[in-house]
């Protein structure tokens, strides 16, 4: 194959882990959009603790059946003993703080409150991954991000209807920072199965949740609420937390919670479907704001000259630009295939977005 003929390829293969990467994200934020003007129903029927255990009793119910029913081997690498801080903070952060202290929030603040305080989440992701995880953000990515949070906080906007209680808000924020975390704990642990993940964050929350609302001797609600919070928490809690990895590991933390940022835009079609509330022309504004981050992203193109460092890693992967290693006796046939590799010093120039391979310094 020509240079020329590489090149474009490896364009070609970039751009198509970005729309991967894209449609990952922007369906994890639909799934979860649902959930908002679901669960404000449903915390007005539940304790909010034994609702966050219900929700991710029944995302973990569902990967558990999924396991079951599949029993072949998976193409993904397995979580490692390395790997268990990261494991720990997910399913803390993420799993238990971070819906507990959503729900709390909001049952103290109106819905309109609650919509634009949820927001905070996709920029404490961006810094934190910029400041904390060594995230590169470009001009481009930094312009969508603030159209796509613009917009958000835009969507449902209506002066006079903003209930704000200050633990609430402060509680929901809270949740945001928890969440910002979890996203790029999740990052880190991307290239690993996602299915593991999600059941291992879903089945630590719901036990620790509804265990603690037990213990606190709290009214359970009747068997068809269990049923609609368990289905809601398999499609919110559990499938939308599986496209999330995989968006994760596509397109970074960063750019995944732009995505992940349009999630309201969902929350509030699904308000006017199922609950009747009208959609304005700020609503509208703010919904062709989001689309024009989200377009700005897909147009996204980040090439130069990059070093790749030593590095000895297990993760699901092809023969590509990146992986031209030698193979033992014991190491897997086909591809893509997952064994413990060794990767050499690289030097190249070519369009890439900040996944396991590229965390460069710019």
């Amino acid at each position: 194959m020509s240079e020329g003929a590489t090149v474009a390829a490896e364009s070609s293969g970039k751009r198509s882990a970005s729309a991967r990467g894209a449609l990952a994200g922007l369906a994890a934020a639909a799934l979860f959009g649902l959930s908002a003007p679901v669960g404000k129903r449903l915390v007005e029927g539940a304790d909010p603790q034994l609702l966050a255990g219900l929700l991710y009793g029944g995302a973990a119910l569902g990967f558990w059946l999924v396991r079951a029913a599949h029993r072949s081997p998976t193409a993904e690498a397995p979580l490692r003993r390395a790997d268990l801080p990261a494991v720990a903070g997910v399913a803390l952060l993420g799993g238990a703080i971070g819906p507990v202290l959503l729900l709390i929030g909001l049952s103290r603040v109106s819905s309109v409150a609650g919509s634009l305080l949820l927001n905070l989440e996709a920029p404490a992701t961006i810094l934190l991954a910029a400041l904390l995880f060594g995230e590169h953000l470009g001009r481009r990515v930094l312009g969508a991000a603030f159209c796509i949070v613009a917009g958000a906080a835009l969507l449902g906007f209506r002066p006079g209807e903003i209930a704000i209680d200050p633990w609430g808000a402060l509680c929901i924020a809270l949740a945001c920072g928890a969440w910002g975390l979890d996203n790029n704990l999740t990052q880190k642990l991307s290239h690993k199965d996602p299915f593991a993940i999600v059941r291992i964050k879903a089945t630590s929350a719901a036990l620790a949740n509804v265990g603690i609302a037990s213990a606190r001797g709290v009214d359970w609600p009747s068997p068809g609420f269990i049923a609609i919070a368990a289905g809601v928490g398999f499609a919110s809690y559990g499938v939308s937390v599986l496209l999330d990895a995989y968006a994760l590991r596509l397109v970074g933390a960063a750019r995944e919670a732009a995505y992940f940022a349009t999630a309201p835009f969902v929350g509030a079609l699904a308000a006017v479907a199922l609950f009747g509330e009208p959609l304005g022309a700020v609503d509208l504004l703010a919904m062709l704001v989001m689309v024009l981050g989200v377009a700005l992203l897909l147009r996204e193109r980040h090439a130069h000259s990059h070093v790749h460092e030593v590095a000895d890693h297990e993760h699901a992967h092809s023969h590509d630009e990146h992986h031209q290693h030698e193979h033992g006796p014991d190491d897997p046939p086909g591809e893509p295939h997952v064994h413990v590799h060794h990767h050499v010093p690289l030097v190249h120039d070519h369009p890439h977005l900040p996944d396991l391979h590229h965390r460069h310094r710019h």
